[in-house]
């Protein structure tokens, strides 16, 4: 059994560091085989897509290799975030995890969710917003102007968190613009900026290593702009109960909190782990969820 990771679109400079970590990790090539470690008898193959986020990327390497234990071939696709919700919804891939509700891919939801199956949240208490350094005296969304920051520094265009900052910058009259990149290089952003005690101010969402690892906070959000009780939910595509009936229990059974996926970023991002590599650590010490995951009612 093997999980093979595949990027189905060309990616900017600014994603190299990303593509390292999320689509070279674990030492294989696209396809390449990989002794699994789980169930001897093997079953059919799923395909999961997920977006270039640091979030994803623990998520993903997790439930592939749950799957892998139940004896699935997983094959793990990078994507931009329109392409994840349309290729379930066309039936292209078998599901995602990553699907960040009820605002931040609200567009997306409205136009592909009646297409698919939503199995309900995998993980909630997640938010997103706008984040600045505890050093600067920012407290509040409406401080966020040009006399203090250069830009906003965001992730992806197109991600949901970049089109609530461009509603915030028009509900608060911001005369500031958000600079969009990808969550690799805004990480590194936010590190450069806070080695200096330099202003900047980024798209932010929990979970995610950086608020572990950096002294940062949530600004203030007066608008509403922003939700603060968000949830992600598991998304598949219409038939697969039919086609993978334990795949399915396996995907609807998913459920974590925040400080486990956390647990697997950290790895990845302070202890240099290989995500796979992470995951697997973060498996072998939870057991007894996994193992709750794993149980389905399809006879052997």
């Amino acid at each position: 059994m093997h999980f093979s990771i595949k990027c189905k679109w060309i990616l900017p400079l600014s994603l190299s560091a990303l593509v390292i970590s999320a689509c070279g990790n674990g030492g294989q090539e696209d396809g390449q085989a990989e002794e699994g470690q789980g169930a001897e008898d093997e079953n059919g193959e799923i395909e999961l897509t997920y977006v270039a986020w640091e979030s994803e990327v623990a998520s993903n390497n997790v439930i592939a290799l749950v799957l892998e234990e139940a004896g699935y071939d997983v094959n793990l696709n990078q994507v931009e975030q329109a392409i994840m919700w349309q290729s379930v919804a066309q039936g292209d891939a078998d599901g995602f995890v990553a699907g960040w509700l009820p605002s931040d891919m609200a567009t997306d939801y409205e136009r592909y969710g009646d297409e698919m199956i939503d199995l309900g949240p995998n993980l909630e208490g997640n938010r997103t917003g706008l984040a600045v350094p505890d050093y600067m005296d920012v407290t509040s969304i409406e401080e966020v102007h040009s006399d203090n920051f250069d830009e906003i520094t965001g992730i992806d265009a197109g991600a949901g968190v970049v089109d609530s900052t461009e509603q915030a910058i028009e509900a608060y009259d911001l005369d500031i613009s958000v600079q969009t990149s990808s969550d690799a290089a805004m990480t590194a952003a936010l590190g450069n900026a806070m080695e200096n005690e330099e202003p900047i101010v980024v798209t932010a969402w929990e979970p995610h290593w950086k608020f572990n690892t950096y002294d940062i906070r949530f600004l203030e959000d007066p608008e509403g702009i922003y939700e603060e009780e968000e949830e992600i939910r598991t998304m598949v595509r219409e038939g697969l109960e039919e086609d993978e009936p334990e795949a399915y229990q396996i995907l609807d059974n998913f459920y974590w909190e925040t400080d486990d996926m956390n647990e697997v970023m950290l790895d990845i991002a302070e202890n240099e782990m290989e995500p796979r590599d992470a995951a697997q650590a973060w498996i072998d010490d939870n057991r007894d969820m996994v193992d709750e995951w794993l149980d389905t009612d399809i006879q052997e």
